[in-house]
This record gives C-alpha cells, structure tokens and sequence, in this order.
C-alpha cells in the first residue's frame, strides 16, 4: 500500500466497512414487506420505516468517514480497499435476508477478498 497502515487508516477503514454495509442492511429493510402497494403508496411505507432514516444516517456518516479515510490513503489504495464492502453486504444479505449466493457470486467473494488482502498487504 502507497502509505502505511496506522491504527488510524485501520480503524477508519473498518467503521467505513460496518458504517457502509449498515446503510445497505437499512435501506433493504426499509424496502421489505410493502405488501402489494406501488408508486407514492409504496415511497410513504418506505419513508414512514425507521430503517429507511437509519440508512441515510449511516450514509452522512459514511460521507464522512470516507473522506477522512482517502485523506490518509492513496485513491487507488483507498478504493481497492473499500471493495470489501461488497464482500460484507453479500454475506449479511445471505445472513440477515435470506438471500441466495450463487456458486459465481461466493467466487467473486474469494477473488475480492484475495484482492483486498493482496492491497491491504502490499
């Protein structure tokens, strides 16, 4: 990596990653169980949720902690390293949505995860 990983680069990296993947849980939970509503119905279900407003939160802060991360990090360093987010929101998705991860998608997970870890040591 162009600069070292200090505990800082570490910790904003990590609460970028929980802080990312907490807006997309959000925001999928807001969008869940709208029964068979669509149009405006659909957008007041969604904006009357919690999670919805949990989402944003998460993405301000997001905003936030990722500026702060790319300050300390080259850009090509910063970006390889946040595509572990990708990695994060899949298994959550499996975990907390039940959602299926096709045998190409659990590869793509161990190829990003490789390419993470081969940046995250360099």
């Amino acid at each position: 990596m162009g600069s070292e990983l200090t505990p800082l680069v570490a910790t904003l990296w990590l609460l970028n990653v929980l802080v990312d993947s907490g807006g997309q849980l959000a925001f999928k939970a807001a969008a869940s169980e709208p029964g068979l509503l669509d149009g405006m119905a659909r957008w007041r279900f969604m904006l009357a949720r919690p999670w919805i407003w949990a989402g944003v939160a998460c993405y301000v802060a997001e905003f936030l902690l990722w500026l702060a991360f790319l300050s300390l990090v080259p850009l090509s360093d910063g970006v390889l390293l946040g595509s572990i987010n990708i990695v994060a929101i899949m298994v959550l998705g499996r975990i907390l949505f039940k959602e299926r991860l096709a045998p190409m998608r659990v590869a793509g997970i161990v190829l990003v995860s490789i390419g993470v870890a081969i940046v995250g040591l360099h």
